[in-house]
């Protein structure tokens, strides 16, 4: 340690600091503290040898993947100083996780599975068993062929049967909306269902690696031409930084990696009478005509309409939707004949390519001149739209509003668009194949046009979202903007790339007005990202700017990143200032504040809220959700400095005001309040209670922030009460949450001390070995299991011994491991639990691999040694 950090050490001491508390904000082993503690004056500068990891820094690295066991190699590093080679101390860390018994908990039960379609997997079946033999032996499969092939359905049927093949399963990850290839990683973050994922002090293909290390998955990445540079770099990151992690790729092109195995998807075979394109014709118009078969009468007519079409599943499909107003006969014959005129008129490209193109243009030409225009016009929507957002962006003089609905219908008739409905609300969807034809179809100036109104639209879904946030609206308003990310995104990029003069929404209101957005499933890393492209702007105007600032300074102070956010926060107050902007001004205070009570400056905190929350309430037409947000962070700070009758009140009055309007949101932050109200006062059983009706309240959002304050909570009020074991589990899932959004405990000292209070009531009660234990159980754990956990629901199917040591093993393994237990060979648990035999070793060898043994009989001795030493209070 230098000069510095000895003065900084002594002087949180002196400030009453636990040993521990300085260790977590200093990012030092608590030796080290000890140590300087020691010396009366600074020490000379004093390091391990470097070139390999010391048993002092293997100390170190134990003492705090102990503590923390969800701890990444970079900030182990930064913890422990290393400056040497990240591989070798990586290779130690892999050591010292297996010595300590650290391991990943299982992937989220939410997110991007597997797609379901409403038709019927038609053929393939080579294809398949190709696909399973190549990634049964190689880690990187790509599938490559034209556009309207199949590949997508192809992947997705490839996964269904996959899926007990890996013992972590499958997550299909759509890329066909994305456009910003920068984006890439935050894709796949939604696609495996991670809400939390920011952590700013690494890249985010470390924090997606560090959810995955010792996972054993299939991640399926479909669509991957038009960012493919940007794939490949990816998949090469990932594949290098895991062993057991397996790419299945759809791209139009390979990914040209080392160990790359290439499948080409050709079209379906049109030779013979009972083939699998005349298969799909079959299927296909039966949905259209029920009671349709392939016989005698109509065969020679099917296999010329699957001739024409080259056998490509999405031009037979398209055909067959117009059974509706035509035979089969009149089909072949109207088809071939358009077939061979638009064939003939294209230029260059693949015959098959062309025979596509013939089919969408013969559909195209099919439609009336108002379904024409909306399939042009909704090909200008990313990952999604409904009824309201295509009236919004395309009805005009030519295409009435009033007649978009019955084109829609018509257009999903005709298998143009694809109809989804979740929780009663529908939405259209768009395959890329006939999206690129639609865009196609517009001109450049129509181009530009509908690009400004789908940015005006999506303006006014984020005006609407924040006018109507603090209401009884508040769940709906969320998955709105959740369903609209990807319409967001473009809208973004578009609002980027006008021109400084031009008029109507710009990109700054877009992420700095919701300043909520963190709980609509955006990302604080990407959040951050936008306000800062935003920020790059020279034309953006004082009002803008202080708003981006603010915006972003907020996000980083929550995040324990108050040297970054200290300069941010005082440049957003100058400019409200300036402009005397009452709500941009109260705002920045707000923040600013913030920062000043996780530094410990309760003085100056309460002078910067208040004056916020003065301001906030001389304004009557400003959203009641900000000053509600001043009045929970006062709460917070007077309850720290044990004024809890006047915090009370805070957090009282914010509930009466949320429960008058059905506000859900920063209720939930209320409910909160009172519960650390409750703890502080030593009311402990009444702090459970409240610490789950927030965590309740929250399940309806991705509230990275607020989620991770409601687990801690909980776990100290557990250890407040005696309950040690289910607070060292709780305490340990939030550390885990926390880091995943920033900082433990927003970076804050006095936070950190407070944990280290109840932990160490908790510790005392259990023993260093089992709290270390009850932590890593904490960690392992995915977000169904956790709550589970906090709000107290059993889990019967797992003996009480057990649930320690099995908390990491999915339902699935669990069975498994008691099979194991019971002396069952392979073959005889395939057999009871009608798995295939070769499932059953990959269930076996994850199992062996996540409980740290070298044997399956090891398996039954485990098991049986947990439920000797389980604790009997």
């Amino acid at each position: 340690m230098n000069a510095d950090e000895w003065s900084e050490i002594h002087r949180l001491y002196a400030a009453g600091m636990s040993i521990k508390g300085m260790a977590a904000h200093l990012g030092m082993s608590r030796n080290t503290i000890r140590r300087a503690l020691s010396f009366d004056a600074p020490p000379p500068d004093h390091r391990p040898g470097r070139g390999s990891v010391t048993d002092a820094y293997a100390e170190q690295i134990r003492s705090l993947l102990a503590d923390e066991p969800g701890l990444t190699i970079t900030q182990i590093g930064q913890r422990i100083g290393w400056e040497r080679s990240r591989t070798t101390l990586a290779k130690r860390v892999d050591r010292e996780r297996q010595t300590v018994g650290g391991t990943a908990g299982p992937l989220p039960r939410t997110g991007s599975a597997v797609p379901e379609f409403a038709t019927e997997f038609i053929g393939r079946r080579a294809e398949l068993r190709e696909l399973r033999e190549l990634l049964g032996g190689h880690r990187l499969v790509t599938v490559i062929g034209v556009g309207g092939v199949g590949k997508t359905r192809l992947a997705a049927q490839t996964a269904v049967e996959l899926r007990r093949a890996f013992a972590d399963g499958v997550r299909v990850v759509e890329l066909a909306s994305l456009r910003n290839p920068a984006l890439l990683p935050q894709a796949v973050f939604d696609g495996l269902g991670i809400a939390h994922r920011d952590q700013p002090d690494r890249s985010a293909v470390d924090a997606l690696v560090e959810h995955v290390r010792t996972r054993h998955m299939l991640i399926v990445l479909d669509n991957c031409e038009h960012v493919l540079e940007a794939a490949a770099r990816f998949v090469d990151d990932v594949l290098h930084a895991t062993s057991r992690v397996h790419f299945l790729a759809t791209s139009r092109e390979v990914l040209n990696l080392p160990g790359e195995r290439i499948s080409v998807l050709n079209p379906l075979s049109t030779a013979g009478d009972r083939t699998p394109a005349i298969a799909l014709f079959e299927s296909r118009a039966r949905d259209v005509l029920p009671g349709f078969t392939v016989d005698d009468t109509n065969r020679d007519a099917v296999r010329r309409v699957c001739e024409r079409l080259d056998g490509l599943p999405l031009a037979i499909e398209l055909a067959c939707a117009r059974l509706r107003v035509l035979s089969v006969h009149e089909l072949a014959e109207r088809l071939s004949d358009s077939v061979d005129l638009l064939s003939t008129r294209g230029r260059g490209g693949a015959e098959r390519h062309q025979s596509l193109q013939a089919a969408m243009s013969w559909s195209h030409e099919l439609c009336t001149r108002e379904q024409q225009l909306l399939w042009a016009r909704v090909s200008i929507f990313a990952g999604g739209f409904d009824t309201r957002a295509a009236e919004a962006v395309c009805a005009d003089e030519a295409l009435p509003a009033g007649s978009v609905l019955d084109c829609l219908y018509d257009l999903v008739g005709k298998s143009i668009l694809q109809r989804e409905e979740s929780r009663g609300r529908v939405r259209f969807r768009i395959l890329e194949t006939i999206r690129e034809f639609g865009q196609a179809m517009l001109s450049p100036e129509e181009s530009e046009r509908l690009h400004r109104r789908h940015l005006e639209w999506c303006a006014g879904l984020v005006t609407e979202s924040v006018r109507s946030w603090f209401s009884d609206e508040q769940f709906e308003i969320s998955e709105r903007l959740r369903a609209n990310l990807a319409n967001v995104r473009k809208a973004l990029e578009t609002a980027l790339a006008l021109p400084a003069d031009a008029h109507g929404p710009s990109a700054a209101e877009l992420v700095s007005a919701p300043w909520f957005l963190w709980a609509c499933g955006l990302s604080a890393r990407e959040h951050a990202m936008w306000l800062g492209r935003v920020l790059e702007r020279e034309d953006l105007g004082p009002a803008r700017r202080a708003a981006a600032l603010g915006t972003l300074g907020l996000v980083r102070t929550m995040q324990g990143y108050r040297s970054a956010a200290e300069p941010v926060v005082a440049e957003a107050l100058e400019l409200a200032r300036r402009a005397g902007d009452v709500p941009a001004t109260a705002f920045a205070l707000d923040a600013q504040g913030l920062g000043a009570f996780f530094d410990g400056d309760h003085r100056r905190a309460e002078t910067l809220l208040t004056e916020s929350l003065a301001l906030y309430e001389s304004r009557p037409d400003v959203r009641g959700d900000l000053s509600c947000a001043v009045q929970v962070h006062l709460g917070m700070l007077l309850c720290f400095d044990g004024r809890t009758s006047e915090a009370r009140r805070y957090f009282d009055d914010v509930r009466r005001r949320c429960e008058q309007v059905g506000e859900r949101w920063m209720l939930s932050y209320a409910v909160f309040g009172q519960g650390l109200v409750a703890v502080t006062e030593e009311r402990y059983p009444e702090a459970i209670e409240l610490a789950r009706a927030s965590l309740c309240l929250k399940r309806d959002f991705e509230d990275s922030v607020g989620t991770p304050l409601a687990v801690e909570l909980l776990g100290w009020a557990e250890a407040g009460a005696g309950s040690a074991a289910r607070s060292a589990a709780l305490v340990g899932a939030a550390s885990v949450l926390w880091r995943a959004f920033g900082q433990q405990l927003y970076g804050s000292a006095q936070w950190m001390a407070r944990r280290d209070r109840f932990a160490l009531r908790a510790r005392s009660e259990l023993g260093n070995a089992a709290y270390a234990a009850g932590t890593r159980r904490g960690a392992a754990m995915g977000m169904t299991e956790l709550l589970d956990l906090a709000l107290d629901r059993s889990a019967p199917d797992v003996p009480e011994g057990e649930i320690e040591l099995v908390a990491v093993l999915s339902p699935r393994e669990r069975e498994v491991a008691r099979h194991l237990a019971a002396g069952l060979t392979n073959r005889q648990i395939a057999a009871a639990l009608v798995l295939s035999h070769r499932t059953v070793e990959g269930h076996v060898e994850h199992i062996l691999q996540k409980l740290g043994l070298q044997n399956r009989n090891q398996v039954a001795v485990a098991l049986a040694a947990a439920r000797t030493t389980a604790p009997t209070g």
